[in-house]
């Protein structure tokens, strides 16, 4: 793709109550992610702004101290499909975890999902990184790391060979000849691998994308060969260092070659929670508001979580200590880890940091300057796009959405209209053909 093509992408991350855990205290905010008008309209705020993606994510048990959208949340392909109904454009991707699932389920519901959705539906890949997880499937604990990625490497390739079971144009549906199915366009999997036996084929024909998007958002090395492999969109953890984030969109994209794949193929998006005003002074005092109203218990769980290791009992003002690597989500563990011993912070500082955006990279100005930052990122080989995680909703993604993208628009970095009515096209992907995978032995 020619530079003077070359455009952002946009996903939004949608928590109801905001991405930041005090958002839902702003006045006007949404006070809940559990209800079908907030999310329907955060969908068509996002379809107003032209936005490629509307994400959701999702987990797999409840903890009263955690951040409000992960208290009381939606099944994401539930909510979906519904908001499938009041929305044209905009894609629609939503978390299923591979560690308690089936491949089969999860290949027929997104197959779903993208014919209800005319060819709208992405799928983010994960593996369960709370060990608390395991207590609701009948499990004590999760498989360790590298394990859970060689699950998900298997679940991802049944998912796409149940997807290409049926090829485009089985049903015939010929009034003259009573012929309903082209037999010869339909094909068993017959899979047999180390985790997973399934014959197919799906009971859905193929899809309007032809095979929905994979996104992924792994940052250790074998979560990221499963992005280089295996996914269409990465969602990418950064704290606002542009040497490290630099080298880690460097390395994915060399991943992707390595794996016979057009680095243009994956584009990637760093998670940014973007607080503007008309003022620079006025977005930090903005910004200050909402850290006053954290609460040490939250913010001591989110570090935790984040981090994969329990600090309740380090003194928060001390040094971050040299916690040894996570069996957890590990991205976010790196990136907060290395930000705080390159900046020296405490855990107090780690804990501020982390509860605004829960590790992901916070920036704050007047509308030029969010443009002018994420320009720079976008210009500098750092970013594909980003993904906005407003600090809360309605009002902050407004702001975005009214006042930074019809900047970008301005400066050409940015679609004025939708090009295409597929997530596939937003992205810039080709739809893909058929491809018949060898059963594994």
């Amino acid at each position: 793709m020619s530079e003077h093509k070359r455009q952002m992408h946009f996903g939004v991350f949608v928590l109801g109550t905001g991405n930041h855990s005090a958002g839902w205290r702003m006045e006007g905010a949404f006070t809940s992610g559990c209800r079908l008008p907030v999310l329907q309209n955060i969908a068509t705020t996002a379809e107003r702004g032209k936005f490629d993606l509307f994400f959701i994510s999702d987990g797999l048990l409840m903890e009263t101290n955690d951040h409000p959208s992960f208290v009381s949340r939606f099944e994401p392909l539930t909510l979906l499909s519904a908001l499938s109904m009041v929305t044209k454009h905009v894609g629609l991707g939503a978390t299923v975890s591979t560690s308690f699932g089936e491949p089969y389920h999860v290949a027929r519901a997104f197959a779903s999902l993208d014919h209800l959705s005319n060819g709208r539906a992405g799928w983010n890949v994960v593996t369960s990184a709370n060990q608390k997880a395991a207590l609701n499937f009948s499990k004590q604990r999760l498989d360790e790391h590298d394990l859970r990625y060689e699950i998900a490497s298997e679940f991802v390739d049944v998912v796409r060979g149940l997807w290409d079971c049926w090829d485009d144009g089985a049903v015939v549906a010929d009034l003259k000849t009573g012929v309903y199915l082209d037999k010869s366009k339909i094909h068993p999997l017959d899979h047999k691998g180390r985790f997973y036996q399934v014959k197919g084929p799906l009971n859905i024909e193929r899809s309007p994308q032809g095979q929905p998007v994979i996104i992924q958002a792994g940052g250790s090395p074998a979560g990221q060969d499963l992005s280089a492999r295996s996914a269409d969109l990465v969602f990418s953890v950064v704290n606002g260092d542009k040497e490290s984030a630099k080298t880690a969109y460097d390395s994915l994209k060399q991943r992707v070659v390595k794996h016979g794949r057009d680095p243009h193929e994956l584009p990637i998006l760093p998670g940014v929670m973007p607080i503007i005003a008309d003022t620079d002074e006025q977005a930090k005092e903005q910004l200050a508001k909402l850290q006053s109203w954290l609460t040490p218990t939250n913010a001591l769980a989110l570090v935790s979580a984040r981090l994969g290791h329990d600090i309740s009992g380090y003194p928060l003002d001390g040094p971050v200590p040299d916690f040894p690597q996570t069996e957890g989500g590990q991205a976010f563990s790196r990136a907060l880890l290395d930000m705080a011993r390159r900046e020296k912070m405490t855990l107090r500082d780690l804990y501020n940091v982390t509860a605004a955006a829960r590790g992901h990279w916070v920036i704050y100005g007047t509308p030029k300057r969010i443009a002018d930052t994420l320009e720079e990122w976008f210009t500098s080989g750092l970013a594909d796009g980003f993904v906005i995680m407003p600090a809360y909703f309605p009002g902050a993604f407004d702001d975005f959405v009214d006042r930074v993208v019809p900047e970008l628009q301005r400066r050409g970095l940015y679609r004025t209209e939708y090009s295409g009515t597929t997530l596939r096209s937003h992205l810039g992907l080709e739809r893909p053909g058929v491809m018949r995978r060898q059963a594994a032995s």
